[in-house]
């Protein structure tokens, strides 16, 4: 993996993007010389998503009192001399001294300065340097209104760096923030373009890349960061998922799911296919006894379990000849209700790896997630949504706060893998956090979570049956290919929502699309 991609998995906090900034400089690197240079990539990319044709683009400028602004200045003069039509909005009196020079020689090339924000309503497209990384007062009064204002217009609007209102870390908006439709970060990644609260600012976000030495980023963050933002190459790393000339199908995973009741019968088939979609050797499937004649139909190559039900329809107990220690994973939970309790704390007492999911987590929660989870020595991986999370963890009252400080937390509590589902879906294990970088809100169909559990069961089993060591890059395998299948999904189909039993249909699509060459 080259530089350019491992920089792309790297996501910082304010606190660390000023350390090595600060390396940077310690180096001998001038401020004046990076902000020139930073800035001529942002002008060069400005240019190829908004070229200049005989009649001039109108751009306007927002400038901020520190080295944000001085970027903005900076591009703001290179696009003058390119024939662009600037105007500039400077509502700060102070600025730092970089930056007022550049306001200095803004103002001798005679580029237009406005008096308000409204000025600039006429432009072709607004450029935002008003903050860049580590603002954390709240943006108020006179500078909020003008913000509002803009937000209003429903023009193209790229911000340097972050959207400026937005916090670093995790993407709070400090009173208000623009709303960018472009979003070009500066060096590495800053952590709080990848919070869900975010991406209704942010827009289409990329990556300036200006060539910080990977000696400095390395010295901050060690060779291997704590956060990681998945991208194509590290999936590269880990799929197809490697399968030696002789094997047999036990020998490529056995997987248990246990799902479905008779209310929620569809829950049931949706694991199903999404563990089908996973290339799992032998999958077997416990399900009420009255279902099982409908799992046969839509999964044949299936082993299905019927299984002792209760007066609705949940599976009261496992049948006499089910060993859970003869599987290499076993996942448990869409559709069960909460009836089934007493599946999961058998399921929990077995020293094989479990993902709980749906009404698993809800039974867990009522167990005492953490209490349950100290006793485990086996592999756990837990996958909540928001309001799952919380009924599992209560007292990580942070969650909106903060979602990848909340997961963080929760698998050190717990020692499981825990996967927060999100439009930004975040991974934790004790020890690292992965994000995945890219969804679509197609995907916020009823079922879609139930495919997710079985794609990650049929995974970790393989991996099990492997002996591999390294089960939750198979949970962030799992995330990163469940969100593609659905924004391949959308693309051919709409954007209004992918039906769960569609999203199936799209997992291997996936890999003919990213994998062709590796096929």
């Amino acid at each position: 993996m080259n530089r350019h991609e491992k920089i792309q998995q790297i996501a910082v906090t304010a606190a660390q993007m000023q350390e090595i900034e600060g390396r940077i400089f310690a180096g001998g690197m001038p401020v004046a010389a990076l902000m020139e240079k930073v800035a001529g990539l942002i002008y060069k990319r400005v240019q190829s998503l908004f070229p200049n044709s005989s009649v001039p683009i109108k751009v306007g400028f927002l400038i901020g009192p520190g080295h944000n602004g001085g970027d903005g200045l900076v591009v703001a003069r290179e696009l003058h001399f390119r024939g662009y039509q600037v105007n500039i909005y400077r509502p700060f009196s102070k600025l730092k001294d970089l930056t007022a020079q550049h306001d200095l020689y803004a103002q001798s090339l005679g580029i237009c300065y406005v008096e308000n924000v409204a000025d600039l309503q006429d432009c072709d497209l607004i450029i935002d340097g008003l903050f860049g990384f580590g603002l954390e007062r709240e943006i108020k009064d006179n500078l909020a209104e003008a913000i509002n204002e803009l937000n209003e217009w429903s023009k193209p609007v790229i911000s340097i760096d972050l959207p400026s209102g937005l916090h670093t870390d995790t993407g709070e908006v400090l009173g208000t923030a623009i709303k960018a439709t472009h979003t070009l970060c500066l060096g590495l990644w800053k952590l709080g373009l990848l919070h869900d609260r975010a991406l209704e600012y942010v827009g289409k976000a990329e990556l300036i890349d200006f060539d910080i030495p990977w000696t400095d980023i390395t010295a901050i963050l060690g060779e291997t960061p704590q956060i990681q933002r998945v991208t194509t190459e590290f999936i590269k790393q880990h799929l197809p998922l490697p399968r030696p000339p002789v094997t047999h199908k036990y020998k490529q995973g056995h997987l248990l799911l246990i799902c479905g009741s008779r209310k929620y019968a569809g829950g049931a088939i949706l694991t199903g296919l999404g563990a089908r979609g996973s290339g799992v050797g032998m999958l077997s499937i416990a399900v009420p006894e009255s279902l099982k004649p409908l799992l046969v139909s839509h999964l044949p190559e299936a082993l299905i379990i019927g299984c002792e039900e209760t007066g609705n329809g949940a599976i009261s107990s496992l049948p006499d000849g089910v060993n859970l220690g003869s599987y290499d994973a076993i996942a448990c939970g869409p559709g069960i209700t909460t009836e089934a309790t007493t599946i999961v704390e058998e399921v929990l007492a077995n020293n094989k790896p479990v993902i709980l999911d749906a009404d698993g987590l809800n039974i867990l929660a009522q167990m005492g997630t953490i209490s349950t989870l100290e006793k485990r020595q086996a592999t756990t991986v837990l996958t909540p949504h928001a309001g799952e999370f919380k009924r599992l963890f209560p007292d990580l009252e942070n969650l909106q706060q903060n979602r990848v400080e909340a997961v963080k937390k929760a698998a050190e509590l717990t020692g499981a893998i825990v996967l927060l589902k999100g439009a930004r879906t975040a991974i934790a294990n004790t020890s690292r956090i992965w994000i995945i970088p890219e969804s679509t809100p197609a995907l916020a169909r009823g079922g879609s979570g139930d495919v997710l559990t079985g794609l990650i069961g049929g995974l970790l089993a393989q991996g099990i049956a492997a002996n591999t060591n390294s089960l939750v890059e198979r949970v962030v395998i799992a995330a990163w290919w469940h969100a593609q299948a659905g924004i391949l999904a959308a693309k051919e189909r709409t954007e209004l929502g992918v039906d769960a039993f569609t999203l199936t249909q799209f997992l291997n699509p996936v890999l003919a699309n990213h994998f062709s060459s590796l096929l």
